[in-house]
């Protein structure tokens, strides 16, 4: 949705803001500008509503620079999907639309900076109200650089449902952790106070090596050959990263935990081809679900019956949405 007469909208940017009407969740804003793309389709659960995130041309370059505002007002459900994986190409030189800084700005971007694509997305949950943040994994092309900066502030009373999550690349393509580098951050604080801070750093050092010159290859011939990204990862192609907290997400954490006191741990011959762990945060008032799979439909699937209990929350016929 585009910004409405007389107003303008920064490049990159977008805002969501919502509240409750009678049974309806209305929206006194969404808005967007390119790259960033805000998709809101009509939903027939009451005190719920989905808003797709996407980016056009159906992926990121690399130099993108998006910024979303999320408001979720007292005693809404809100769901924020994607439409497919955020596909991060890889980076290009030149100075794009979305990456120009401010007027005000004197200095040009540095190419440096350019090369970075990055999302930040700052939400705030009110009292009683709940945020289902789940969407398709990040797929970051070979030689892409991502950075993902993530805040949210929740009321005492407020839930959240966290899916972060990053695949290998383009295994049909034969890229296999190929990208330049991944760097998440994920922050949620509950009345003004910090209870979980995730950071997840995947870089790629052996990438940067096979670029230099080689004049400078006699001079490292004694150290010892820089792991890839592959080698260290392997032989999963997809790691998650699940957060659940606040009232609305109990019953699913109790479920979670059942399932998980069933979980027997014996030395094995060969990796399993999916691996979970569940973590109390916050003196167990949130959990932390970290999963690995060898194939991103292992994930996907898994997570898909594990969080089936949110359709007694936000609607079956909602729920069908995730997870596609």
């Amino acid at each position: 949705m585009s910004s409405t007469a007389g107003e303008s909208i920064p490049v990159g940017t977008g805002h969501i803001t919502c509240d409750l009407h009678s049974s309806t969740v209305v929206f006194s804003k969404l808005s967007s500008s390119y790259p960033l793309k805000l998709l809101s389709p009509r939903v027939a659960e009451h005190g719920v509503a989905i808003v797709y995130v996407m980016s056009y041309g159906g992926g990121l370059v690399g130099g993108d620079c998006m910024q979303l505002i999320v408001e979720v007002g007292k005693e809404c459900k809100l769901l924020l999907l994607s439409q497919g994986s955020t596909k991060v190409f890889k980076t290009r030189a030149g100075n794009r639309a979305s990456t120009r800084f401010r007027r005000s700005s004197p200095q040009p971007t540095p190419s440096s900076l350019q090369a970075v694509t990055i999302q930040s997305m700052e939400v705030t949950i009110a009292p009683d109200s709940a945020l289902f943040l789940l969407p398709d994994p990040v797929t970051c092309f070979r030689s892409a650089s991502y950075t993902q900066m993530q805040t949210f502030h929740l009321a005492g009373s407020a839930s959240i449902v966290l899916l972060d999550w990053v695949t290998s690349g383009r295994r049909s393509m034969g890229e296999d952790w190929d990208f330049l580098r991944y760097y998440s951050v994920n922050e949620v604080f509950v009345e003004g106070r910090r209870v979980a801070r995730d950071v997840l750093l995947l870089d790629n050092p052996s990438l940067d090596t096979q670029i230099a010159p080689e004049s400078c290859s006699s001079n490292t011939t004694s150290s010892s050959p820089l792991r890839t990204l592959k080698d260290r990862l392997a032989p999963y192609s997809c790691y998650a990263m699940l957060l659940l907290y606040g009232p609305q997400t109990h019953g699913v954490v109790t479920d979670l935990q059942a399932k998980y006191r069933t979980i027997s741990i014996f030395k094995r011959a060969a990796p399993e081809r999916f691996l979970w762990s569940l973590t109390p945060v916050d003196d167990g008032k949130g959990t932390v679900i970290r999963a690995a799979g060898v194939d991103t439909e292992d994930v996907k699937n898994w997570f898909r019956e594990a969080l089936r209990g949110l359709e007694v929350i936000v609607g079956i016929d909602e729920y069908r949405k995730v997870f596609l």
